[in-house]
């Protein structure tokens, strides 16, 4: 038999899906009582996988079982809900589903010529997120892998506007000689937005850094004059602390003089959605540009970034996708807003969700966070526990009675297997950083949570 002969026989009798399926569901059925952290000899049985390439090809039962039997165990049990670290969301149900869906269409989602499907969704999501978020409605969307990417672009479309408006062409001349743009932004951004200008061409130097107060906040009152060659970078949850800049204030400033603001919302402008919590976006329509991820708070699969500009002239020029051979024609197409050429259909897991969501689930989802993590902050004061931050939407800065007794906790929790938080370090002090952001973290597990901190507290006090 031939490897062709061989994959076609595979499709038609579907064993290796149904396999494939079966271990899913072994695994969806377990990962709320798995270690949230695999064990030590669940990642060292990861050394099965260095091996030569094998010379001939395999039964492909041997490769998904091998996934199974060693992968499976040494994953983290992200979907669990006691995984806090690094804002990373769940993933709904109906989320899972259609990704196996569009995993089998394996779809180009480039053009309209490659997935007239995803097309047409990437047009309907655009429109809904514009709606969801109460931004202007001209307003363009690009779906790209994540907000490292969705804030490249949107910075890119700024700088294009803006040296545009001053009559220089960054496509046409390039950076050598354009006149300089006036970069503000403030130390407590994220570092996904530093990379961004790096690859922009912009090194920190080049930044006007702007202090931030207690919480996380731009100080407004420290900004500069602004004037028509300003880029100003905000955000939209402290990844620390959760804190919202003032929008309504720096923009209102930023408009008046034609500087292009942009707002990195990775996890919070979704807060925008949440009847409780919307007062903490107010004004983020005035902004220019804005970077968003669903996988974090709205909880699809990986890879669903967005975003989302109200200059599409900006944005499209700024990623220029160009060649005869592409066929563009006066239709949205998906490449001219992101800066891939061919893509995943990523759009077509983000319709689902908002659809099986709806405006009303999404507000409640978003504000069961909320509530989540005022439940944990609550309990743990409680247990004199220090928390540093003011509570306001998903995030915790937790801390110990000294710095040294917070790393002894964190390493302990991080051991424990009952839940997993990450560490960094605040206001120069060493924290454990909560994000809470999976639907599928209840109240028990909230108590189970505080458990594993009270446990890895007392034995951090054992000599």
């Amino acid at each position: 038999m031939t490897l062709q002969e061989k994959m076609f026989t595979e499709l038609r009798e579907k064993k290796i899906f149904d396999l494939a399926r079966t271990y899913a569901y072994i695994y969806a059925d377990q990962v709320r009582s798995m270690d949230v952290f695999p064990k030590r000899e669940r990642i060292q049985d990861l050394e099965i996988f260095e091996e030569s390439l094998p010379q001939h090809s395999i039964e492909a039962k041997r490769v998904i079982a091998q996934l199974h039997t060693y992968g499976s165990p040494a994953t983290l049990a992200q979907t669990g809900g006691r995984y806090y670290g690094f804002v990373n969301g769940g993933v709904l149900p109906v989320a899972i589903a259609t990704k196996w869906l569009t995993d089998f269409w394996d779809q180009n989602g480039g053009l309209y010529l490659t997935s007239p499907l995803n097309a047409k969704l990437e047009e309907v999501c655009q429109r809904w997120l514009v709606d969801l978020f109460q931004l202007p409605t001209h307003s363009v969307a690009g779906f790209v892998s994540g907000t490292s990417t969705a804030n490249l672009c949107g910075l890119a479309a700024g700088r294009y506007r803006l040296l545009k408006n001053q009559g220089w062409d960054i496509n046409e001349k390039g950076l050598g000689g354009a006149p300089e743009l006036k970069i503000i932004a403030h130390k407590g951004i994220h570092g996904s937005v530093i990379k961004a200008l790096a690859l922009l061409g912009y090194g920190r130097e080049n930044v006007r850094w702007i202090a931030d107060d207690n919480q996380g906040r731009i100080q407004a009152e420290l900004l500069p004059d602004l004037d028509e060659y300003t880029l100003i970078i905000l955000q939209a949850g402290n990844v620390h602390s959760g804190a919202f800049d003032p929008f309504d204030h720096v923009c209102d400033l930023a408009n008046e003089k034609g500087a292009w603001v942009h707002i990195d919302g990775a996890f919070g402008l979704w807060a925008q959605a949440s009847k409780a919590l919307s007062y903490l976006t107010k004004g983020i329509d005035k902004a220019c540009s804005w970077a968003v991820d669903g996988h974090k708070t709205l909880n699809t699969p990986y890879d669903s970034g967005i975003v989302l500009c109200r200059d599409a002239d900006a944005l499209i020029a700024a990623m220029q996708a160009t060649g005869d051979y592409l066929m563009i024609k006066d239709r949205r197409e998906p490449l001219l807003y992101t800066p891939e050429m061919s893509k995943r259909a990523r759009a077509i897991e983000l319709w689902a969700t908002l659809k099986y969501l709806g405006r009303a689930g999404i507000d409640e989802m978003i504000t069961l966070f909320h509530h989540r993590a005022e439940q944990l902050a609550h309990m743990l004061r409680h247990l004199n526990f220090r928390i540093l931050n003011d509570v306001v939407f998903n995030q915790l800065i937790v801390a110990g009675g000294s710095e040294q007794e917070t790393m002894k906790i964190l390493a302990n929790i991080q051991q424990s297997g009952d839940c997993w938080c990450g560490g960094s370090t605040w206001q120069g002090e060493s924290i454990i950083r909560v994000s809470v952001c999976s639907w599928a973290t209840t109240e028990n597990d909230i108590n189970r949570t505080v458990a594993a901190f009270v446990e890895a507290r007392e034995k951090s006090a054992e000599k």
